[in-house]
């Protein structure tokens, strides 16, 4: 216990490291996660078969060998940018593709004969998409991308394999000093899961204020 107050303030600066590129990564996340969805359910097939490439190559890719590739290859090909920025995009690209999947699955919870009754009055498929699809589906996967947020806080781990000090590593550099790898590795997997639990509630809370009454 020591050792977490002694080095306290390099962990809750790793902590403010988790917190803010895992913000960013939600927003960037959920705004691609549903660009994609509306990309699946297009009535263009071009735009449905890149829509579908891109869900399943990154659905199916581990991030840990897309953060190196981009981290330690793109440089080599010319493309630099700086460390935390290659990482949130890694993150938002790697996260968008579950995202769209939770999307798509409220999109087909929504009655197709209301998707009928919008052409009927005339609406495009934009106009039907944004004004009767997507709200209605995204209500609808409240706690699912809740738990797609959850899986992203806990991916910003991976981030210490390329040298981003967050609160893994944070916590990692304190135990090469002190030797006490049971209290810090505990403590930083209790904050891991305190940020978990807020998600779940703030999730839960927020599905109940959004409920579609059918």
């Amino acid at each position: 216990m020591q050792a977490l107050l002694d080095d306290l303030g390099p962990l809750l600066t790793g902590l403010l490291t988790t917190l803010w590129m895992a913000g960013l990564s939600a927003v960037g996340a959920l705004v691609l996660g549903v660009v994609v969805t509306a990309m699946r359910v297009s009535p263009i097939p071009v735009l449905r078969g890149v829509a579908f490439a891109y869900v399943q190559l990154f659905l199916n890719v581990p991030l840990l060998a897309l953060l190196v590739l981009f981290v330690f290859a793109l440089p080599d090909a010319g493309l630099l940018m700086p460390l935390p920025v290659t990482a949130v995009v890694v993150l938002i690209i790697y996260e968008a593709a579950y995202v769209a999947e939770a999307v798509r699955s409220g999109v087909n919870t929504v009655a197709l004969g209301q998707a009928e009754a919008a052409r009927a009055l005339g609406l495009t498929f934009r106009q039907t998409l944004g004004s009767v699809i997507l709200p209605q589906a995204l209500r609808a996967v409240v706690q699912p991308v809740g738990n797609v947020m959850i899986a992203l806080v806990m991916n910003t781990s991976l981030f210490a394999a390329v040298g981003i000090v967050e609160l893994t590593a944070a916590a990692n550099k304190t135990n090469l000093v002190h030797a006490q790898p049971i209290p810090i590795f505990v403590g930083a997997g209790l904050t891991y899961m305190v940020l978990a639990l807020l998600i779940g509630l703030s999730t839960g809370w927020l599905e109940r204020r959004v409920a579609i009454v059918r």
